[in-house]
C-alpha cells in the first residue's frame, strides 16, 4: 500500500510508527503538521520513509495556516495517490485529513486528544466529532479512548486496539545496577518518575508525596527524570522539605539509556491525570518494576493492586505518600510483584507484535471504502 502518514510534528513514537509501516512492506510518504526545533527525537527518518514537502510542517502551526494547508494536502493527496491516510492527533492532522473528504482514513488517537482536548471546549469538540465521523477506522491504544470515541458517536467495531507497547528485549530486568552503585544508593529505597514536568502528568503531586514520605523514611531517593514548565515548583517543594540532595535530576535521558535508570530503581510512580496504555509504565513494567500510579482508567487496565503494583486516588498526595511508605514496608514482596509486571509486559505490551494491528487497521480501511464503492 502506499501510506501517508500525517502527524503533528516528529517524535520517538513517529519513529516507531514509521520503522513498523514500512517494515510491513509499505511505502511510506511522510508529513507533519508542524516542526518543533527543539523536538526531542534526532534520529533521521527510517530508511524507505519520504518526507513531503508542503505549506506546513516548517514552525508551529497556527489556525491561519488552515486553508493554505488544506489547498496543499489536496494537490498531495491527488498527486501520491495513497491507498490509506494514517492520521492523528485526532483534532490536528486527523482533523486536518478529514476536510479533504478521503475515504479511507486511519485517524490514530494519541490518548490525551481524546481523554483531555476533545472536551475542553466548543471548538475542541467540533473538531473531534468532525474528524471521527470522517475516519473509517480508529487506532486506539486502550478501552478508555475507544469509550470516549463512542462518546462522540464513532461505533466500536471500527476501532482497533493495541497498546503501543516496548522493545521487550532493550527493556528487561538485570540484577545489578552500576547506576545505583555510582549514586551511591546501593541501601536506599530507589523511586523513579520519568514524565513530563507538565501539569496533566501530576508530577507536582508526585514530588509533594515524595518530600513527605522522605520525612519518615530517611532511606528514600527518587530518580526524577524529564523537564517541562514545572521545574521551578518541583525544586522549590524539595527545598521546602529539605530532600533536595535526595533527588537525582537526570534531565531529558535517551531511550537507550533509560533502561539504566528503571533497573536502579525499586518502584515506579506515576501520578498523571490522564493517560492512555502509558508507554513509560510498560517500559517500567518490562524492566520488572512494581508500579504506584494514579487511578485512572488507563492505569487500571494495567496495574492490578497487590499483584504487580497499587493505585492511589488522583491527586492525592496523601494517598500517594502513605503508598510509597506502604511499598517501602512491603518491600521483601516487591521481587515477587516485579516478576508479575514483566509477564503482563510479555503478554500485552510486545512492541514487535502490537504493531501488526496497523495492517489489521489499513485493511479494514480498504475492506469499508470497497464496500461503500460496491453499495
Amino acid at each position: 500500500m502506499r501510506v501517508l502518514y500525517f502527524s503533528r510534528d516528529y517524535t520517538s513514537h513517529d519513529h516507531r510508527f514509521l520503522s513498523a509501516i514500512t517494515g510491513s512492506g509499505h511505502q511510506v510518504y511522510y508529513l507533519r503538521l508542524e516542526h518543533n526545533r527543539r523536538a526531542l527525537e534526532k534520529r533521521p527518518y527510517p530508511d524507505g520513509v519520504q518526507e513531503v514537502a508542503w505549506v506546513g510542517g516548517q514552525e508551529s502551526f497556527s489556525e491561519n495556516e488552515m486553508f493554505a494547508c488544506q489547498f496543499s494536502l489536496n494537490k498531495i493527496i491527488k498527486d501520491i495517490r495513497p491507498d490509506v491516510i494514517h492520521a492523528g492527533p485526532i483534532q490536528t492532522a486527523a482533523y486536518q485529513a478529514a476536510r479533504t473528504g478521503f475515504r479511507r482514513l486511519v485517524s490514530m488517537s494519541w490518548g490525551s486528544d481524546l481523554l483531555v482536548d476533545a472536551g475542553r471546549d466548543t471548538a475542541m469538540r467540533r473538531k473531534t466529532r468532525y474528524a471521527l465521523q470522517r475516519s473509517s477506522v480508529l487506532i486506539a491504544d486502550c478501552q478508555a479512548v475507544q469509550q470516549k470515541a463512542a462518546e462522540f458517536g464513532f461505533p466500536p467495531e471500527r476501532v482497533v486496539i493495541f497498546p503501543w507497547g516496548v522493545d521487550l528485549e532493550h527493556f528487561s530486568p538485570q540484577e545489578g545496577s552500576p547506576l545505583r552503585s555510582r549514586l551511591g544508593w546501593q541501601q536506599a529505597f530507589v523511586l523513579i518518575s520519568v514524565r513530563s514536568w507538565e501539569p496533566i502528568y501530576g508530577v507536582d503531586v508526585l514530588v509533594r508525596a515524595f518530600a513527605r514520605a522522605a520525612q519518615d523514611a530517611p532511606e528514600l531517593r527518587l530518580i526524577l527524570a524529564g523537564g517541562g514548565s514545572q521545574e521551578g515548583l518541583l525544586r522549590q517543594a524539595l527545598a521546602d522539605y529539605g530532600v533536595t540532595e535526595r533527588v537525582h535530576f537526570c534531565g531529558q535521558v535517551s531511550n537507550r539509556s533509560l533502561v539504566d535508570y528503571y533497573r536502579a530503581s525499586d518502584l515506579y510512580l506515576a501520578a498523571s491525570h490522564s493517560d492512555g496504555s502509558s508507554v513509560s509504565l510498560m517500559e517500567a513494567m518490562a524492566c520488572g518494576l512494581p508500579a504506584l500510579v494514579s487511578d485512572i482508567p488507563g492505569n487500571r487496565e494495567w496495574v492490578t493492586a497487590g499483584r504487580n503494583g497499587w493505585l492511589f486516588r488522583d491527586g492525592s498526595e496523601d494517598e500517594l505518600a502513605q503508598g510509597i511508605l506502604s511499598a517501602l514496608e512491603d518491600r521483601l514482596n516487591l521481587a515477587t510483584m516485579g516478576k508479575a509486571a514483566r509477564l503482563l509486559a510479555e503478554e500485552r505490551a510486545d512492541w514487535t507484535r502490537n504493531a501488526r494491528q496497523i495492517d489489521v487497521a489499513y485493511q479494514m480501511a480498504a475492506a469499508e471504502s470497497f464496500s461503500r464503492e460496491l453499495g
